[in-house]
């Protein structure tokens, strides 16, 4: 079947073709772009609409397997593509980890099926228990972009530094979840608003210590390592002064970083419950100048769907995080850039790099993973509209602006939010 896409606005940064242009879909590759590309069994008018690269989410949690009732790879990709996201990195603290061959391959399989293209994260030790590093080798040789003990920091710095180099061997590299756990400890950020709370507080030297020390066995040994959901200006600052010097660290932040602080705790809100904690707001400030200015290489979900029962309790006895797919892309309009090449660098071409697969732009010959956005649509977000399991996000009621209209993986429509098939 031949699919054409008239009409849009291609925010194509890493491409040649930009501007208002029809693409023509075949066999699920992009056949051609122009202003003219013939006829098609299908068309999709996106006038007034701008076709984006597909995003390329290099953080998220889909519970399968061992936590289905919160999250499965199903309903996970089916939030993903009404996110607009063509391909997610799934992180390794499932139940049993993805820390062996027969777990990862589970995923794979159960992967086939998917609304979205889905690249795990292997575990970087057994059981994440930051103390003797995986099989690296026959995970990687399995399809593991990247390795991680993400919702775990690996505190021993003598194995994050053993982790790196194992990784290193195999092309592939650390995603570090940066927490001092005796630094940590709290529930929330530590600071006034914790205090008149009465909850105890996490500082941010438990976060930026970290990156301290990984951004140095970086540069120390030549090695590469990607610091996750970086939260706080001085993080911000490290990294920068990392990049200046040459070190190998990329970054990424989330949307909950930038578009809230934590004064979303007042009143005891477990769905601002998340870790590392919401700061202050220069910390989202300047976590939104570090994205403007290059020194945040992506925007990644940390998509963290928990159950009703898991938030519904105690501020500090309920589970951290945020279910984040379906807003990702609407927090980034509505709170940092209406910029559509900047988004499709924060979204799709630098998350695309970063793991080293295709995507991030529109060119012939490449894959058909494309995502139609109406960048001036306004909506409430409301529970019922999500398609996740994980309905624990503090966005909820808020006016956001920026829709994603369609989304197309390998040339097959797995979100259509509009009538616009003609």
């Amino acid at each position: 079947m031949k699919i054409k896409l008239g009409g849009g606005v291609l925010a194509n940064p890493a491409g040649d073709k930009r501007g208002r242009l029809d693409i023509l879909i075949e066999d699920g590759y992009i056949k051609s772009i122009g202003s003219d590309v013939g006829s098609a069994d299908k068309v999709y008018d996106a006038k007034g609409k701008t076709v984006f690269p597909g995003f390329i989410d290099l953080h998220c949690h889909l519970r399968e397997p061992g936590q289905e009732y919160k999250e499965d790879i199903e309903s996970g990709t089916r939030a993903a593509a009404k996110g607009g996201f063509t391909a997610v990195c799934c992180m390794p603290n499932t139940m049993p980890a993805i820390d062996n061959a027969a777990v990862c391959a589970f995923v794979l399989e159960k992967a086939r099926q998917a609304s979205a293209k889905v690249y795990p994260v292997g575990a970087a030790t057994r059981g994440l228990e930051g103390k003797e590093l995986t099989e690296m080798g026959e995970l990687a040789g399995m399809g593991c972009v990247a390795f991680s003990d993400d919702g775990k920091p690996i505190s021993n710095g003598a194995v994050m530094r053993a982790a790196m180099q194992y990784a290193d061997t195999f092309g592939r590299f650390i995603m570090a979840h940066e927490e001092c756990s005796d630094l940590a400890g709290g529930v929330m950020n530590e600071g006034q608003t914790a205090t008149l709370l009465g909850l105890p507080g996490s500082s941010r030297v438990a976060e930026e210590a970290m990156i301290a020390r990984d951004v140095l066995l970086a540069e120390t040994y030549g090695l590469r390592v990607h610091i996750q959901h970086v939260s706080t200006r001085g993080g911000a600052e490290i990294i920068r002064a990392a990049k200046k010097k040459g070190i190998r660290v990329t970054c990424e932040t989330c949307p909950h970083y930038f578009s809230a602080d934590e004064s979303f705790c007042n009143g005891y809100d477990t769905n601002a419950k998340v870790n590392p904690p919401l700061r202050t707001r220069d910390d989202a400030e300047a976590i939104k100048e570090a994205l403007l200015d290059g020194t945040i290489d992506a925007i990644a979900t940390d998509h963290a769907p928990h159950h009703k029962d898991e938030k519904q309790l105690e501020f500090a006895l309920a589970l951290s995080g945020i279910s984040g797919l379906e807003t990702a892309f609407s927090l980034t309009v509505t709170h940092l850039t209406k910029d559509a090449d900047l988004i499709a660098r924060l979204m799709s071409v630098n998350p695309a790099r970063i793991i080293g697969k295709p995507g991030g732009v529109i060119k012939e010959g490449m894959p058909a993973d494309l995502t139609v956005a109406d960048m001036d649509a306004e909506y409430t977000l409301t529970e019922k509209s999500l398609a996740s399991k994980g309905k624990n996000t503090p966005f909820i009621g808020q006016k956001l602006h920026g829709v994603v209209i369609q989304t197309f993986v390998d040339g097959q429509t797995v979100f259509d939010g509009g009538d616009s098939c003609a």
